[in-house]
């Protein structure tokens, strides 16, 4: 990975609206496959929504921080809250029968879904969601 860009968020839902500018400057910047665009926005959202409300509980006075590395072969985003932590694990399946038409629950899903590789890592001062893109 080479180049790093970081954008620091207070943890209010406000804050998300700052990640369309900041993916597409990304994308821009290093010619990154426009195609790409929608599902770095989409997992992004669902990534720093779920450590703006799980991870940092609204707290406006802990931070979410994206952190981007390019490469010629991808993009790696890191959202890193001040949270307790999950187990990925412990997550319900959203599209099993009890839970299919429970309103949330599916961002982890969906960030899977969506990106080429996932990595959650968990400490005792922070929480880190790896979100990684091929470049084509």
């Amino acid at each position: 990975m080479s180049e790093t860009s970081i954008l620091r968020l207070p943890s209010s839902p406000n804050s998300v609206a700052q990640l369309e500018s900041f993916v597409k400057s990304i994308i821009v910047e290093h010619k990154v496959c426009e195609g790409k665009f929608s599902d770095i926005l989409v997992s992004l959202t669902e990534a720093v929504n779920n450590a703006i409300i799980h991870g940092n509980q609204y707290d406006e006075n802990k931070k979410v921080m994206v952190k981007c590395k390019t490469s010629t072969r991808g993009i790696q985003f890191s959202i890193v809250d001040e949270g307790k932590g999950f187990d990925p694990e412990a997550i319900p399946d959203p599209t099993s029968i009890e839970k299919i038409e429970t309103c949330g629950g599916r961002g982890v899903f969906i960030i899977n879904a969506l990106a080429d590789k996932v990595a959650i890592k968990n400490s005792r001062k922070s929480n880190t969601v790896e979100i990684y893109f091929k470049a084509k």
